[in-house]
Parts: C-alpha cells; sequence; structure tokens
C-alpha cells in the first residue's frame, strides 16, 4: 500500500462548511500539529522574507510573535506550544515538529480572528514555515459541544 504524500497546509472550503454546520457552542480548542520545512520557503510572500534564509521553525516562530496580539484581542489564547518528537503510537515515518493548543472564546471569535486582515498580512510566515499539518478543533464534552 502506498504511503499518502497529500499535504495539508490550509482549510478546505469544504472542511470550513463542515466546521461551521457543526454549530459548536462555547469555548473551541484547536490541535494543531506541524511539521516544519528545513529551510523556509517564503516564494508565495516574499515581501515577509528575511534578508538571509531561516529554518521553518524559525518563520512559525516569527508567525506566532505576528499573531499573538490579534489571537488575545480576539479572546483566544495559545494553552500549549510544545516540542514534538517521535510517536509512541503512530506510524514511524510520522513525525510532527511542534503541537500547538489554541483556545477560542467561540467559533464566531475564531472566524473574526481568521479573517481579520492586519493578521491574515503575517500569515506568509506560516506558510513559509509549514511542510504538513493538521487542525483538529475540540470542544469540552462537559460543554456540550
Amino acid at each position: 500500500m502506498a504511503a499518502d504524500t497529500t499535504r495539508y497546509l490550509d482549510v478546505t472550503q469544504e472542511a470550513g462548511a463542515a466546521f461551521i454546520r457543526r454549530s459548536l457552542v462555547g469555548p473551541v480548542v484547536m490541535l494543531n500539529l506541524l511539521r516544519f520545512r528545513d529551510i523556509a520557503d517564503y516564494s508565495a510572500d516574499p515581501h515577509l522574507a528575511p534578508a538571509t534564509p531561516i529554518s521553518g521553525a524559525e518563520a512559525f516562530d516569527r508567525y506566532v510573535a505576528h499573531t499573538l496580539p490579534f489571537l488575545t484581542r480576539s479572546g483566544g489564547s495559545i494553552l500549549g506550544l510544545y516540542e514534538g518528537a517521535p510517536n509512541l503510537i503512530g506510524p514511524a515515518s510520522e513525525r510532527w515538529d511542534r503541537v500547538m493548543l489554541i483556545r477560542q472564546a467561540s467559533v464566531a471569535s475564531f472566524l473574526a480572528f481568521a479573517e481579520d486582515p492586519a493578521y491574515r498580512a503575517g500569515l506568509g510566515h506560516r506558510t513559509a514555515a509549514i511542510e504538513d499539518s493538521r487542525l483538529l478543533p475540540m470542544t469540552d464534552r462537559k460543554a456540550g459541544g
């Protein structure tokens, strides 16, 4: 059986619509699994590129620094930002360099944050950094989500 070589970098229209249709109530926590490029690729956003090449991890750190004020202003927060490690359960060939947990007060506040033009102006740092990712929205079972 061939390995899946699909890379996931952005929300698809279908996944976004399904997320909204879930009609989640209350806070939402986003589990981010992130695999970085060895060298950040700023070809899609050259105006954000540093003078000398940097790693994907460094580009992601720039993304976090840019994003944090917008996230906070929207009522969100970083619950945790962790270094990845080899899987304890799962494919040995799969690796995630960083795991991040983001909390938003609601789906509406998440969507407002994600559409903020000033936030979006720095999104190229994330694009440059990421080789592959997963984003899993979660709700507290006790909250009825």
